[in-house]
């Protein structure tokens, strides 16, 4: 009986911290963030703190029938989960260790003979504060490793990007037209904290590198200071500024103040920073985007002119979107620094391929679909937005609004999407309320569920319409 009591209590133990893990695992294991801004603190008290509740004044068989319970239930609640929980060599340490604790707390109340009941905290309380504790000095050992790789490989030229939005796309795009000419890496998918810069250096920069293309995000003030102090960029580009985690750093100004912390390195040598963050040009400073100009996007192609020494240039590519155009704009100042013709840039830009699931373009059943489920900015959506009104059919959207950001950017957003869509496709609960309530002349659907979404499309569109998939919202938002 001892055993069958201890061995449920291990289960018990390894299922609450199997929702703890996947919460900070959602939220870049910052235990302030899942304490403050979890978005489903419903789901908190249902796989946590009421599981735990129960634990303490249950007992027997009712105690049995809980483990069963909640197990049953946590299985079928990280089974409908998009983003499941990831067993990384961080997980399973985590997990090792809650295991260790668990079982010594176990063995030391049998021997004392004291314990009313096996304890449930502290094993996960032991289990956090040793994996925290050992990956802090497992990642200082792997940042010295990647500081001496970037100190011996010296002759790489850095270019960090940082923006509120437009980010991973100008690094995509600048990465598209440096290749031509140089040996060109860059960070891959959205990688664009210190741990996965980190990590991308020790693993996958190549050594005979000319250019390397680090992409910088943040979630708090400091968070990009850091990362242009370790790779010490040669070039840093700061895109467009907006209310794009606003959650975090409350106020415009803040925002403003972190993105700009990309200029702190010992050897910057230009920095290109949006007209938005309104600084003024010195010898290290080129503000752009009042240079742009004649911007025109169609469902061919995006046309627009940048104003180079005096001169407008004007320039076309196959890309969606009119916002693509401030991106481009910082591309074409980076090649013209690095001393890359004007001539080849066009070229460049005239033979840029999309990002994926950034306006990408898709026919399939006689319906034009864009993909736009990785933009999730104010600009970019209107833009997308603006696109879609010029399509002379029926147009659908599915959108869960953009997360991170202020409701009066998503009462514009619904507006606007009502102005324009025939057929809006709501998903996710965070924008939930804000959205339906002001949405009335567009047909509405609402999904919780978004593997369903597939079918609702199925039977609720056609041949000649536009489909546009606006943003996307991991469900436990």
């Amino acid at each position: 009986m001892v055993f069958l009591n201890i061995s449920l209590h291990i289960l018990f133990s390894l299922a609450l911290g199997y929702y703890f893990m996947t919460a900070m695992q959602w939220y870049s294991y910052r235990l302030q963030r899942v304490v403050w801004h979890y978005n489903r603190y419903d789901w908190h008290f249902y796989f946590f703190l009421l599981p735990l509740i129960l634990y303490y004044i249950s007992h027997g068989l009712v105690l049995y029938l809980l483990y069963g319970i909640y197990v049953c239930l946590l299985f079928w609640w990280a089974h409908k989960r998009d983003k499941k929980l990831v067993f990384t060599p961080r997980i399973k340490r985590f997990f090792l260790f809650l295991i260790l604790s668990t079982i010594f707390q176990d063995m030391l109340c049998l021997l004392m003979t004291t314990c009313v009941k096996y304890g449930i905290i502290i094993p996960l309380l032991v289990a956090h504060i040793f994996s925290m504790v050992y990956e802090k000095i497992a990642y200082e050992g792997f940042k010295k490793e990647a500081r001496k790789k970037l100190d011996v490989h010296s002759n790489i030229k850095v270019i960090a990007i940082t923006a509120s939005y437009g980010k991973t796309s100008i690094k995509n795009f600048l990465f598209q037209m440096l290749s031509s000419h140089y040996k060109t890496y860059m960070t891959p998918r959205s990688v664009n904290t210190l741990a996965g810069i980190v990590k991308d250096i020790n693993e996958s920069l190549p050594l005979d590198s000319d250019i390397y293309i680090v992409e910088a995000g943040a979630r708090e003030r400091g968070d990009i200071d850091e990362i242009a102090r370790f790779v010490n960029p040669h070039i840093a580009v700061v895109g467009k500024i907006g209310e794009q985690h606003l959650e975090y750093f409350k106020t415009l100004e803040n925002i403003r103040n972190t993105k700009m912390e990309l200029l702190n390195s010992s050897r910057l040598e230009k920095a290109f920073v949006h007209v938005s963050a309104c600084v003024k040009d010195n010898d290290f400073i080129h503000s752009f985007g009042d240079d742009l100009s004649h911007v025109n996007a169609t469902f061919e192609h995006t046309t627009f002119s940048v104003t180079i020494n005096g001169v407008e240039e004007q320039f076309l590519c196959n890309l969606l979107g009119d916002f693509n155009a401030i991106n481009l704009c910082a591309c074409i100042h980076v090649c013209l620094s690095l001393g890359i013709p004007l001539v080849n840039i066009k070229h460049s830009i005239a033979n840029l391929k999309s990002v994926q699931h950034r306006l990408e373009k898709i026919e399939a059943g006689g319906k034009l679909i864009i993909d736009d489920s990785f933009n999730g900015n104010f600009d970019g959506m209107m833009s997308s937005y603006e696109l879609a009104s010029t399509f002379n059919g029926r147009k659908v959207i599915i959108t869960p609004g953009i997360v991170e950001s202020s409701d009066n950017a998503n009462k514009l957003l619904a507006q606007k999407i009502d102005e324009v869509f025939d057929l809006v496709i709501l998903t996710g609960t965070i924008n939930l309320n804000i959205l339906d309530s002001l949405i009335h002349k567009a047909e509405k659907i609402i999904v919780h569920d978004k593997t369903k979404i597939e079918t609702i499309l199925a039977e609720h569109t056609r041949a000649g319409d536009l489909i546009l998939f606006s943003n996307d919202a991991p469900n436990f938002m």
